[in-house]
């Protein structure tokens, strides 16, 4: 065994710190998964090999796994080299099975989820104020999978029966929220959350929201329980219907130029969930004199600006990743009280290719969850 010493106060607060010692390489769990085999490749059922619980880990009994975007472009080697097997699943939902002598803040029965990422230096600046997304130690934060663990392991997601993860990097799932409808709210729902409390959506703001997918559809009701007036800027009228049932009070179409005309210097807050290519000249001209527009869609090929509308109107436009865990938690809680949860389909792990298929295409309405006992 390798000993470190690791801060396990990761949430902001001061603590002490304690030695840590990290999994016998030799001590692993098989478990159950899908997984692509190569980059592009199908994902079939078949098993991988995971560190056993270690002296501050919990077994996670897996119930659903959210599937997102950025799955199918880890699968397809998009944003770089992956790691094969590659088990993707980053919005997970389940039930504490274990927990390792050291572990305090968990007990068997617990429900918890995990998100984007299961471990971060917890050293630096960002992660002792809680922002771990933003990590900047010595390797970084540790993606939940596609990624190498502190123990030098690859780590695995969410879409298989179990997880093994630091008690740190797990989050409290209320009991008003029910497992499956929640388990999107790891990703997508923090991926809005986030903006929108960093920029102060709120009573007496303007917010848009760009797009009503798997993202924007969190953004439109997390937008609307903070008392923002909320408008949804889609290339089309198609799901009016559902953006006024979520939330929004307004629902325009981006392919029609009098929108353009028509709420220029209108917004205090624009949130881009899209990955398209769009005319961001254009939007940061919907912007109030110092209105902020936040990428979290990210585009595969970069985008142009006329930095003008810029600066005419000391406006900004910034980009966010993600939550910290306080802030996720923060989420989760603010979604129980509110009632807000993601609104999914069901399906069974041999349905995740056409699924896949299905989110290219935009047909969903509006999140993929996988049923974790159907693996």
């Amino acid at each position: 065994m390798t000993n470190e010493t690791t801060q396990r106060t990761i949430d902001g607060t001061t603590g002490s710190t304690e030695q840590s010692t990290t999994p016998d390489t030799a001590a692993t769990r098989t478990v159950a998964a899908y997984a692509a085999r190569l980059p592009h490749a199908p994902l079939a059922r078949t098993t991988v090999t995971t560190r056993a619980v270690g002296e501050h880990d919990i077994l996670i009994d897996i119930k659903f796994c959210g599937i997102c975007h950025s799955d199918i472009h880890q699968v397809g080697e998009d944003w770089g080299d992956g790691i094969f097997p590659m088990v993707p699943g980053h919005e997970i939902a389940g039930v504490v099975s274990e927990v390792g002598p050291g572990v305090t803040r968990w007990r068997v029965g617990d429900r918890v989820g995990v998100g984007c990422f299961v471990d971060s230096c917890r050293e630096c600046d960002n992660c002792r104020a809680g922002l771990q997304q933003y990590c900047t130690g010595e390797g970084g934060m540790v993606f939940t999978y596609n990624a190498t663990g502190k123990d030098g392991r690859p780590t695995y997601g969410g879409y298989a029966r179990e997880l093994v993860v630091d008690e740190a990097y797990a989050l409290r799932i209320p009991d008003a929220l029910p497992l499956d409808a929640a388990a999107p709210l790891l990703c997508a729902g923090i991926t809005l959350y986030s903006p929108l409390a960093h920029w102060g959506a709120g009573p007496g703001k303007k917010v848009a929201i760009v797009g009503l997918g798997g993202l924007g559809h969190m953004g439109v009701q997390l937008a609307h329980a903070m008392g923002a007036e909320v408008t949804v800027l889609s290339q089309s009228l198609r799901k009016r219907e559902d953006g006024l049932r979520l939330g929004a009070d307004h629902y325009r179409a981006t392919s029609d130029p009098a929108t353009f005309e028509e709420l220029a210097g209108r917004f205090d807050l624009i949130v881009n969930t899209v990955s398209a290519d769009l005319d961001l000249t254009a939007y940061i001209g919907l912007l109030r004199t110092d209105g902020t527009m936040v990428q979290v869609g990210v585009p595969e090929k970069p985008v142009s600006l006329h930095p003008f509308p810029l600066a005419i109107g000391r406006r900004s436009l910034a980009g966010s990743a993600i939550g910290g865990l306080p802030e996720t938690q923060e989420m989760l809680d603010f979604c129980a009280e509110h009632g807000i949860t993601a609104q999914i389909e069901l399906i069974r792990a041999e349905q995740i290719d056409e699924a896949f298929r299905r989110v290219l295409a935009g047909d969903v309405r509006f999140r993929f969850v996988i049923d974790a006992s159907t693996i």
